[in-house]
């Protein structure tokens, strides 16, 4: 399995107050973070993500991915 350099999702996902309610997006766009994982979790590739959405690359669905994981690890340290 080929290894992926990490991802720097801080220059990926955008959160503006006026699109989306405020929710995390992908560069801008109208794409959340959570519709990307909505459809990771309904089973979709991230290749056929992409082709439903090719304004989308991989690192824009990676970028999504640390951004969750990185939520999540801030929200564990506070809470211990």
């Amino acid at each position: 399995m080929e290894t992926q350099a990490p991802v720097d999702y801080r220059k990926i996902i955008t959160i503006e107050p006026g699109k989306r309610s405020g929710k995390p997006c992908i560069r801008g766009l109208r794409i959340t973070v959570y519709d990307i994982f909505g459809w990771l979790a309904s089973g979709m590739s991230e290749d056929e993500i992409i082709d439903d959405f090719p304004e989308l690359t991989k690192q824009d669905i990676r970028a999504a991915l640390a951004f969750a994981a990185d939520q999540n690890g801030r929200l564990l340290r506070a809470s211990a």
